[in-house]
């Protein structure tokens, strides 16, 4: 592999690496919560915009309404007619308890209005009075049935209706709120209510610091997502928008709630709220807030919503429309390759492999296959400098004392045989959005959430496999992966067979090590993926260089066709354009003899 080639791949390796250490796999793992009902964030303080998680104590007692259904267990309050808790049949967080998706102390999907004497009124202000919930407090539904739960307010001569309907098959809810004689209720110029998820998510993974990295608040307007994200300690941010509104909602790594506008024909208006907090061990927490505004017309007024509470997963939210709430990567390039092809390949295989472990297996070996024409590519490219290397050599003692010559007559030499010296890189640069929707589709999804692949070794793909703990930290890393250290291993005898070059020798030890070092907070089923790749990156390379029956030779170069690469182009131009102007060019080509362009004498008058 030339020089070129080779930092190309340098290049393309650290961007892959820092990027992904960067912008999601940092690591500073959180402290546990003290009991399965606790978060992570409850000790840290409120941000001024955010609403506050324990408001005081009701008058009013609080009466609670359980739902359970195939998918989830709900708490319903009567302080108004609330979720407050939302708990997941079939995940579980890490330390084991069934995944809960409301902050202990929060009352969502309430309603927030003003009185005409500027007094607010909260949900928990809001005592309403179940009318169909039974006496024992627990409604069960069966797979292919529903139920809607009602209840009422009043205040000041008005009465607030609330209706929630729960289904047995599905994630969501639909929830009606009707304002009725309100019209002495609401201020003269601010009469509108809100509505929304005002206290974030709680967090579901051992690394707060994981989870931040992939929490967003995001809208759908006029068809297109819109995700805010913080990234500032104690500094809220906040967006206010209106406009033809999908939905808007809020989103851990693998777990969402998402508030459907009940009429997306009218326009809406929606308020987007953030901040990240401080968390034990080094983590942080960010708490988010996705509020609709709702205007009161007057007389009897009913606005509807449907909620969807549940997984991240891009089978179940996409018949909702929320699709793109899944994160596959940049949208206009790599997104389409993870969403249409990527993931409908692996679930095809895991349909038949139930493993996932093994499963990323056959998939690796498949992308290898699919991805042969630019690997061979790149390969011959590497080939063809392997067979020019030792004219390079002479030429470098030759021209020892000379770097401009040196550089003219390693381009004389490149175009006399017909070799680019860029055609290593173009390959690796095709295989960069793939290797990122890759990224997207094994690093996020649900299904790797959990999956054993080795019991006692990699009981969670979705996560890394540290088997070592170091004594001190190196920019920011105190752990190293089993299966990065694997890979690391394999990537390094790929650069002992590749690299001749005796320049370029430390290059053998140093990628290596980095990488190793940056994947090792990479999720382990990724790991796997790069692991097996470069096992048959190393196959490939053996057999070709190895027990190919034509191995490439200077001779063969050149009967082989010749064809002006893009660089030599790029260099002819730039020759014959400085011999146009009088100045001499470093680059001879082929065939031509050096010449000293002088710049033509001024004609006498």
């Amino acid at each position: 592999m030339d020089r070129n080639a080779l930092i190309g791949m340098l290049l393309i390796s650290l961007i892959i690496g820092v990027w992904m250490f960067y912008s999601s796999l940092q690591h500073q793992s959180s402290a546990p919560p003290s009991a399965p009902g606790d978060t992570l964030q409850s000790n840290a303080p409120a941000a001024a915009s955010m609403p506050s998680v324990t408001p005081a104590q009701p008058v009013t007692p609080e009466k609670k309404v359980r739902v359970v259904t195939d998918h989830y267990t709900a708490t319903i309050s009567s302080l108004g007619m609330t979720i407050k808790r939302w708990e997941l049949h079939h995940y579980k967080a890490w330390y084991g308890a069934p995944v809960q998706l409301v902050q202990p102390g929060a009352r969502e999907v309430g309603i927030t209005f003003t009185l005409r004497n500027g007094e607010k009124v909260a949900p928990r202000q809001q005592p309403f009075t179940f009318l169909n919930a039974p006496a024992d407090g627990t409604i069960r539904i069966g797979k292919d049935s529903a139920f809607t739960l009602r209840g009422i307010f009043q205040i000041g001569g008005a009465t607030v209706e609330r209706a929630i309907t729960f289904y047995g098959s599905t994630y969501h809810i639909a929830l009606r709120t009707t304002f009725d004689n309100a019209d002495t209720l609401f201020p003269l110029t601010r009469r509108w209510y809100d509505v929304g998820w005002t206290s974030g998510l709680k967090y579901q993974e051992a690394s707060s610091v994981e989870e931040s990295s992939h929490s967003t608040v995001f809208a759908s307007l006029n068809g297109s997502l819109d995700e805010v994200d913080v990234t500032e300690y104690n500094k809220p941010v906040s967006v206010h928008q209106s406009g033809t509104v999908e939905y808007i909602g809020t989103k851990t790594k693998y777990f969402m709630v998402a508030l459907l506008n009940g009429r997306p024909d009218r326009q809406a208006e929606y308020f987007l709220e953030g901040v990240m907090y401080g968390a034990p061990n080094n983590g942080r927490v960010k708490v988010y807030s996705a509020v609709y505004r709702v205007p009161y017309r007057g007389g009897r007024q009913s606005d509807s919503l449907a909620v969807y509470i549940g997984p991240l997963d891009y089978d179940i939210v996409k018949p909702y429309g929320l699709q793109a709430t899944v994160n596959f990567g940049w949208r206009w390039i790599v997104r389409p390759i993870g969403e249409f092809f990527m993931l409908p390949i692996f679930k095809a295989i895991h349909s038949i492999i139930p493993n996932y472990g093994f499963s990323i297996i056959v998939f690796s070996i498949l992308m290898k296959l699919l991805l042969y024409p630019l690997s061979r590519g790149q390969m011959q490219s590497a080939l063809k400098m392997r067979a020019l290397q030792p004219e390079i050599e002479k030429l470098r003692k030759k021209y020892a004392d000379d770097p401009m010559e040196l550089q003219r007559a390693q381009m004389q030499l490149f175009s006399e045989y017909g070799v680019n010296p860029m055609g290593g890189c173009l390959p690796l640069l095709l295989q960069l959005p793939i290797l990122y929707a890759l990224y997207a589709v094994l690093a996020t999804n649900i299904a790797m959430r959990q999956a054993s692949f080795i019991p006692g070794w990699i009981d969670d793909l979705s996560i890394p496999d540290h088997v070592l703990r170091l004594p001190f930290s190196i920019f920011g890393i105190e752990a190293i992966s089993g299966m990065a250290l694997i890979m690391g291993l394999t990537l390094f005898i790929q650069q002992k067979m590749t690299i001749t070059d005796p320049n370029q020798k430390a290059l053998v030890y140093i990628m290596p090590i980095m990488l190793t070092l940056m994947f090792s907070y990479l999720p382990s089923g990724l790991n796997l993926y790069y692991l097996v790749f470069n096992l048959l990156g190393i196959i490939q390379q053996v057999w070709m260089t190895k027990f190919s029956k034509k191995q490439l030779t200077l001779a063969d170069l050149k009967r082989m066709p010749k064809k002006e690469g893009w660089l030599q182009k790029r260099l002819r131009i730039a020759q014959e354009l400085a011999a146009a102007q009088g100045r001499s060019f470093p680059v001879e080509l082929p065939g031509e003899k050096k010449q000293q362009h002088r710049r033509p004498a001024k004609k006498k008058r």
